[in-house]
């Protein structure tokens, strides 16, 4: 019987789809005739729901699910071709299913994480899958990870989420889990730590720690 349990996020956590996002916002803001937000722009609202990325970068208020329509329509097209593995991220995956129960807990649709983790080999490793849709309030609420902690039947004591921006970090906190930082993600290290004394190079080196804390 695995006591613990540790969520993981995806982007910048165990996968890198940079360019599948920033060619899929290209698509939305160009179906509708609009300037195309500056990459580094783009990239920094990253692990905010589309919705709060398309109204923080400029998309007029009454079109916003058009535009999340656009963009998903894009996405959904290249996200597999487009989309790599982190470094040592399956290391970190095949390491913590040693050691713990695990599910994901991300931002991004579900049923397009779900295929591209199968894609990559390594979904099957994951007992829940939380995105988007399945909750009303995303990270950082603790409602996605208190959904998985459900689901799994998890001793909040035992439970670690493992992330690469703030909302992960904050959302862990909010839902009464540990919470372990990577510095391979979308925020710089001085952000992390200063929300988490847990912060590691990636999710490998996390579960390395998660694995004899």
């Amino acid at each position: 019987m695995k006591e613990k349990t540790i969520l993981f996020d995806l982007d910048g956590t165990l996968i890198d789809s940079t360019d599948a996002i920033l060619e899929s916002f290209h698509a939305a803001f160009e179906a509708f005739g609009k300037q195309i937000p500056p990459h580094e722009t783009i990239k920094a609202q990253i692990g905010h729901p589309l919705d709060v990325m398309f109204a923080t970068l400029g998309a007029p208020k009454d079109q916003i699910d058009c535009y999340v329509e656009a963009y998903k329509m894009h996405y959904r097209q290249i996200s597999c071709q487009k989309t790599v593995l982190l470094p040592q991220a399956a290391k970190a995956v095949h390491l913590a299913s040693q050691h713990a129960k695990l599910g994901i807990v991300t931002t991004k649709t579900a049923k397009y994480s779900i295929e591209l983790l199968e894609h990559m080999g390594i979904m099957k490793y994951f007992e829940v899958l939380v995105g988007r849709e399945d909750v009303t309030y995303p990270k950082p609420h603790p409602e996605p990870i208190l959904k998985a902690i459900l689901k799994l039947q998890s001793d909040k004591n035992k439970c670690w989420m493992i992330g690469d921006t703030p909302m992960d970090i904050l959302a862990a906190k909010d839902a009464g889990i540990h919470a372990a930082a990577v510095k391979c993600g979308y925020a710089d290290e001085a952000t992390l730590s200063s929300l988490t004394d847990h912060v590691y190079e990636n999710a490998f080196k996390a579960v390395q720690f998660i694995s004899v804390s």
